[in-house]
């Protein structure tokens, strides 16, 4: 097995994949690969007319997922990866490109294209080696792809829709799985199986041996740089199944089969290095049980996690104060000032202002000049999310979780003890509703919050509004709608297409503050409270980030009322943080559970087997990779 030579190469080293699929994890875990998940938030909209083949498409999508990784992470988790992996895998089939399907009818259409067919399944993938230079990033990349033929049997209509039914196409280039249900759809494959499952294993391995055994690295050996835009030809085949039915049962036992040969050969090579003759059955084998110096470095590794997690408040309080002082703006109005100036400017003190911006420029939210008096400028990061005038600018979001946020989060041991939110504590107040308590009558506090909200909104709004096809729904509801930012999108995105917001009073009339006037045109806006009014008439209601935050009584309360005011084939267009089925992440959803609201964090499961008991169905899930997921559901 190529990967064994450079299995102790990888120890200790930061190996990120730069993808959520769970068919790639598990591929490369069996393989006995070491890494973190960090999924990319690059937006897959490249114009595939400017490739010349499919397969530079998906290498291309590939290398700008693992980029964006590979800078995003020594600023959003204070570290940095040695390695980023990123692929895309696509099915081409009469010249054309397939993905995941928006919907069942476009998934309809990529299977009948596939039907009695040999097509291609191209995985792209991309390694990006991660050096540090001058107190700056290099990165080297290699690039490489795999082609797979597979022949699809002539598929009848039910089996096509018993298919389409079971949901298991939704996820998956091409709309199908062939490692599940899909299998019963395959008469052959010819090439690497497990590229079709999602990620050609073999020639990774190949490609490491050759980085690590051949060429070096930049981390430790000295090697021409690698070239940035190189596209190998097609490899030749690896795994070949025979030109017969491939039944669900064959399909599984053989991708089995698969991982049970490589974990047994890694371990026989982590024993061997050791100097151990005793086999260990994986599923058994405990840390005690490896040799010392593999556990010196998963020490090192682990020691690293747990400071990075120590030092994590260190950072955002870092972010709040320099964003509340307006370090951002000031430097993008005066770039390439130094300390002296910056606190001169802000009022600061010299001291104070020298340690905040070093801070800033550990975090890579600033960088400087290599002079002995460094002057600072922002980096397209902070230019990105952390200025008042830009687009996608985070600044109202941050000051809510400077001033509202942290304070809640000091008491947090309070609130884990006694199971309730901490705003009697935090704020002084004796009142059990957050959203009627006297600091939320408070005007400045409100339009703190409705800041906070719109930056939210701006910044995932095109995300959710474009997840699905929405062009059977002409009017559009956006319950609690805050400030109008994603009904905006909405509006954008799908012009035939009105748009209210429905707020309480209070936010409907400070909202003007948020939109230029021209949009009024595009949404409008009515006052009431939709746990008490009647809502809007609308084709499609819209609940972002609502559900989360609302006891399970108020929950059902909600949808009912929705489902009252919907006739069958009217919309739901749900958008929350999803929850692994397993509940171990993403972090972010699990974190803002410790708010202690009486609401509660849900995964897409979940959210969709609640909303079937007010007789929505879910037709659509999306992980947008951005701040919010999406789900699409119909009244039945």
């Amino acid at each position: 097995m190529v990967l064994n030579p450079v299995i102790s190469k990888l120890a200790g080293k930061l190996v990120v994949l730069a993808s959520s699929s769970p068919r790639r994890l598990d591929i490369l875990r069996n393989a006995g690969l070491r890494f973190e998940v960090v999924p990319s938030w690059f937006k897959e909209t490249l114009d595939k007319q400017l490739f010349k083949a499919p397969q530079q498409y998906a290498v291309e999508t590939a290398k700008q997922k693992a980029l964006e990784v590979a800078r995003r992470m020594p600023c959003n988790h204070l570290k940095t990866p040695d390695i980023v992996i990123g692929a895309d895998t696509i099915v081409t089939v009469d010249g054309m490109i397939l993905e995941k399907p928006r919907d069942k009818q476009d998934a309809y259409r990529m299977l009948s294209s596939l039907s009695g067919k040999e097509h291609s399944v191209f995985t792209g993938v991309a390694i990006v080696l991660c050096c540090q230079k001058s107190n700056e990033e290099d990165y080297q990349i290699v690039e490489f792809y795999e082609e797979t033929k597979v022949k699809f049997a002539d598929l009848s209509e039910d089996m096509l829709w018993e298919y389409i039914d079971s949901g298991e196409p939704m996820d998956k280039a091409g709309g199908y799985g062939i490692q599940a249900l899909g299998g019963m759809l395959v008469e052959y494959v010819h090439g690497d199986f497990l590229n079709v499952v999602g990620f050609p294993l073999n020639h990774f391995c190949k490609k490491l041996d050759h980085i690590y055994n051949q060429r070096g690295s930049c981390h430790g050996d000295t090697v021409p740089v690698l070239p940035n835009h190189s596209l190998p030809t097609a490899s030749s085949t690896h795994v070949v199944v025979p030109e017969h039915q491939v039944s669900i049962y064959n399909a599984n036992i053989f991708f089995k089969n698969c991982k049970s040969f490589i974990r047994g050969v890694l371990l026989k090579v982590v024993n061997s290095s050791s100097g151990h003759s005793e086999k260990i059955p994986p599923a058994t084998a405990t840390r005690g049980q490896f040799n010392e110096c593999e556990d010196s470095e998963e020490a090192k590794e682990d020691l690293q996690k747990i400071i990075q997690l120590m030092d994590g408040f260190k950072a955002s309080k870092a972010l709040f104060t320099a964003s509340k002082l307006g370090v951002f703006d000031l430097l993008q109005r005066r770039p390439a000032m130094d300390a002296v100036q910056v606190a001169q400017e802000l009022q600061t003190s010299v001291k104070g202002t020298e340690h905040l911006l070093e801070a800033c420029l550990s975090l890579k939210l600033l960088k400087s000049t290599n002079c002995k008096t460094p002057s600072y400028e922002n980096t397209e990061l902070s230019k990105r999310f952390l200025l008042s005038d830009a687009p996608s600018s985070l600044l109202g979001h941050l000051a809510h979780c400077n001033d509202t946020v942290w304070p809640l989060f000091s008491h947090l041991e309070s609130a884990v003890k006694e199971g309730v939110h901490q705003h009697h504590r935090a704020f002084c107040s004796k009142s059990e509703d957050l959203f009627q308590d006297s600091i939320y009558r408070s005007q400045e506090v409100r339009l703190r919050f409705m800041k906070a909200m719109h930056c939210i909104a701006q910044v995932t709004g095109k995300a959710v509004a474009t997840a699905f096809d929405l062009s059977a729904f002409k009017s559009a509801c956006d319950l609690g709608g805050c400030t109008g930012a994603m009904a905006l999108e909405l509006a954008k995105a799908h012009p035939g297409m009105s748009v209210t917001v429905f707020d309480l009073p209070t936010v409907v009339e400070m909202s003007p503050r948020f939109l230029p006037p021209c949009t009024k045109e595009k949404v409008t806006f009515v006052a009431g409270d939709f746990f008490k009014d009647a809502l809007p008439k609308a084709d499609l209601y819209i609940l972002s980030r609502i559900l989360h935050d609302w006891s399970d009584d108020k929950v059902n309360l909600l949808l009912s009322k929705i489902a009252d005011a919907c006739t069958p084939g009217c919309g739901l267009l749900l958008s929350e943080i999803f929850l692994d089925e397993d509940r171990t992440g993403p972090s972010r959803g699990l974190l803002q559970a410790l708010s202690m609201s009486e609401g509660r964090q849900r995964s897409a499961d979940e959210y969709a087997l609640l909303l079937k008991g007010h007789a929505f169905v879910a037709t659509a899930i999306k992980q947008t990779e951005n701040l919010l997921d999406a789900m699409l559901c119909i009244k039945v």
